[in-house]
């Protein structure tokens, strides 16, 4: 089943002489539970479309839909709304709320929305992720390795349709950066979690069922490895 699907995007920075194409009409598909790598040079365009797809930044012209809604045509408010509720974001830096608990900040997309989290499900993530000890820690107090795991937790908490990862071993060791992949995987399979993850690290790629190029703002190769 198609969730997302990008038809025709640009993203043009600039006017004039110091117009900057970005994104240069890109069309995607992906399917409910693929793990999917996208990966390209320094200033390929691949965060940019991270950062599209994710609702953080609009194009220039074309349409995102995920799972039946175009983000392009949501206001302010309703992006972030979608986003909290429909993707799930993750970065090589963290992103942890410093004076909140471990706990406190992966259920904080389910708090701002006054929902309270399905217990099972929270176990579930929390010790499939290593950190069910960890939860009344403060970030401060967590290794990196950890405290990437509390952000994939926070990230997983709402069940979104897409994760996306931005580099999410850039800022860790091989062990840890090895294990995060491996966790992800494991969301990928036993969550049937959708995917998209960014890299410029070829070992990573290579453990996506998918591996997406991109140049000069263009798809230059779609590889299905699985």
């Amino acid at each position: 089943m198609e969730i997302l699907k990008c038809e025709g995007i640009r993203k043009v920075y600039g006017s004039g002489d110091n117009q900057t194409i970005a994104l240069d009409r890109i069309d995607l598909s992906v399917n409910k539970g693929e793990f999917v790598a996208i990966v390209g040079a320094s200033g390929s365009g691949k965060s940019t479309l991270l950062h599209i797809l994710g609702s953080v930044d609009s194009p220039s012209a074309g349409r995102v839909i995920i799972e039946g809604t175009d983000i392009a045509s949501l206001t302010r408010s309703q992006s972030a709304v979608f986003r909290r509720r429909k993707v799930g974001l993750v970065y090589q830096f963290y992103n942890l709320i410093p004076t909140l608990t471990v706990r406190k900040n992966i259920l904080m997309p389910l708090l701002l929305d006054k929902k309270k989290p399905h217990q099972e499900y929270f176990d579930r993530i929390v010790h499939s992720l290593g950190i069910e000890d960890r939860l009344d820690a403060l970030p401060s107090q967590l290794s990196g390795g950890q405290q990437q795991r509390a952000a994939i937790a926070r990230s997983l908490i709402y069940r979104p349709a897409l994760l996306l990862a931005d580099e999410p071993t850039g800022n860790l060791d091989q062990k840890n950066s090895r294990e995060i992949v491996d966790l992800l995987k494991l969301s990928n399979r036993n969550l049937n979690q959708t995917i998209l993850l960014i890299t410029h690290d070829e070992r990573v790629a290579l453990e996506a069922d998918r591996i997406i190029t991109i140049e000069d703002g263009r798809i230059i190769s779609d590889e299905r490895r699985r």
